[in-house]
């Protein structure tokens, strides 16, 4: 791919596919990438240290709930952050 960016599909879950992606970052972070049910997966396993929501006032239609079924509070996250600005609202939530 243009740029360098590498793809590598896991399909022996979660745990498996971010222990690849920590052994290919060699010791720099892993973002998780995906819709909200992928992080609502990882965020169940406490396995996100730091999450940054970015929040824009626009109407997009019914969507998909990223914290549906989730009490982030429970599962350990406090806001860390929040910065508002014309466009968006930056959230910051860091597992404790």
């Amino acid at each position: 791919m243009k740029g360098g960016t590498t793809f590598h599909f896991v399909t022996e879950g979660i745990r498996v596919a971010l222990e690849r992606a920590r052994e290919a970052a060699n010791g720099n972070d892993v973002r998780i990438g995906g819709g909200a049910a992928t992080i609502r997966q990882y965020l169940r396993e406490r396995l996100i240290d730091e999450l940054h929501i970015a929040i824009s006032p626009v109407l997009l239609g019914a969507g998909e709930r990223l914290f549906e079924g989730i009490n982030i509070t429970n599962l350990g996250y406090t806001c860390t952050q929040h910065v508002a600005s014309e466009r968006a609202t930056h959230i910051v939530l860091t597992r404790t």
